[in-house]
């Protein structure tokens, strides 16, 4: 049975063939195979679609010497790749104190336990840190179990929450879940998620569709009435911003049956979407919020659990136990990121130069017979390339893009892409989506869209277009 990968491909797809085909720089070639060689082969990694020699800024550039925009960056690069800032203090806190055992307070990290505080919503002052998200997620359902004595948990299809087996069970992408994976935790329930098109519910808008998904999360937790939590991401990473009233109909039926609600903010948060919480354009507040990726700066590994005080009810047990659960220097790189993202206003540049690329794309749904849908909020957003009806999503907030096509079929587009790298395109990736960071500059986005806009423009009407 094949599995759907609806967060990208195995590395087996037709285009990543023809890409990996096209390389022909002879030290790239061979970094590639001793990569490929050297690690455990695994969907969405390795083997590895192309090489990096530098990262900066937004640029990424490979061993070739050929730099190119990184529209994805895995969410961890908000502020830039290599701000300055942050790699010099790093540097400094390497020489003042690099390690800490769980057991001895430093203070880079309660500075950032308590920045984290102020910074969450109402009272959501109690922290925890991870080395990843995945882990993290586990903390917070291991929270939600200890304040509830539930186990039980509700999330959606197609979600994706981390690796590790907890985060894999209350995440719904077959990539993680299936075959392998075998028997997952107890209680993981799930519900088809909202969607714009092709939603599960037979609906054709998006405010329609959030109403029967709301509903329908409102008659389960009140049909079995012993759910520990409800986990999800308030903005689809996809991306997919929830119609207006959405999340209130969810947190009141959540209330109703006592039930917490768990944001899991690890893609969305720390400013991307045009507000340093993405749940914050919803007005709603969740019971525990979870941060990772950029929270390190797109250097280090830290992420982050932020609970109401009410939940601080398992000091009897172990929930996190990590080695590096108080380390100084990742604290110091999240406090540093933090500051930048502050100081520098990337908030509402995010919103400022999603709006702007909102209206340049409007544009291009207007003259491109194949750009289907515009979504997003702030400079996390997506464009559906391909045929069928063509719509500026209502709910892009503000503001959506699109990356690049997939290689083209037509010999011709091949032809014009063999001379620059394209790697997320040639991965293979099925759902559109930017994560670039708010320090991106609306000259480059201009110059993106415009190219874009011209190979868009090259192919016929017809023409097999997937989104990348």
């Amino acid at each position: 049975m094949a599995i759907v990968h609806t967060e990208g491909e195995s590395n087996k797809a037709p285009a990543r063939k023809d890409w990996d085909a096209r390389q022909d720089h002879a030290p790239s070639r061979a970094l590639l195979r001793r990569d490929a060689d050297a690690f455990l082969h695994q969907s969405l990694s390795s083997p590895c679609v192309s090489t990096i020699a530098k990262a900066e800024g937004i640029w990424i550039e490979d061993l070739a010497g050929r730099r190119y925009m990184d529209f994805h960056g895995n969410s961890v690069h908000h502020i830039g790749y290599a701000h300055p800032r942050l790699i010099a203090t790093i540097k400094q806190q390497l020489d003042e104190l690099s390690f800490a055992p769980r057991r001895f307070a430093n203070e880079p990290a309660v500075e950032l336990a308590e920045k984290l505080g102020q910074l969450a919503p109402a009272d959501l002052s109690k922290v925890l840190f991870t080395t990843g998200g995945s882990d993290a997620i586990e903390v917070a359902l291991k929270i939600a179990r200890a304040a509830t004595g539930r186990f039980k948990t509700l999330s959606f299809w197609d979600a994706f929450h981390g690796a590790g087996f907890g985060a894999a069970s209350v995440g719904g992408e077959a990539t993680f879940r299936s075959q392998i994976a075998g028997p997952l935790m107890t209680g993981a329930e799930h519900v088809a998620p909202w969607a714009s098109r092709n939603c599960a519910y037979g609906h054709d808008s998006l405010e329609a569709s959030a109403r029967a998904c709301a509903n329908m999360i409102s008659y389960v937790l009140g049909r079995e009435g012993d759910f520990a939590a409800v986990i999800a991401e308030p903005m689809r990473a996809t991306p997919l911003a929830p119609a207006p009233g959405f999340w209130k109909a969810v947190r009141e039926a959540c209330n109703r049956h006592g039930t917490l609600l768990i944001f899991d903010e690890i893609p969305t948060g720390l400013a991307k979407t045009g507000k340093f919480f993405s749940h914050q354009h919803d007005d709603v507040t969740p019971d525990i919020l979870v941060l990772g990726k950029a929270l390190g700066g797109g250097v280090l590994p830290i992420a982050s659990v932020i609970a109401r005080r009410a939940l601080d009810v398992a000091g009897d047990f172990a929930i996190g136990h990590y080695t590096h659960e108080k380390n100084p220097v990742t604290a110091r790189a999240a406090l540093t990121t933090i500051a930048i993202i502050e100081e520098e206003g990337l908030a509402e540049r995010a919103a400022e130069l999603g709006a702007y690329a909102m209206g340049r794309l409007s544009e291009l749904i207007g003259r491109s017979a194949h750009v289907g849908e515009v979504r997003g909020r702030g400079l996390m957003m997506g464009v559906r390339t391909g045929r069928g009806p063509r719509r500026l999503s209502a709910r892009a907030g503000a503001g959506g893009t699109c990356l690049l096509p997939l290689p083209g079929r037509r010999p011709e587009l091949q032809d014009q892409r063999r001379q620059r790298a394209d790697p997320v395109a040639a991965a293979g990736h099925r759902q559109g989506r930017s994560r670039t960071g708010a320090c991106h500059r609306r000259r480059c986005r201009d110059g993106w869209m415009t190219r874009s806009a011209r190979e868009q423009k090259s192919r016929k009407v017809g023409d097999d277009c997937d989104t990348v």
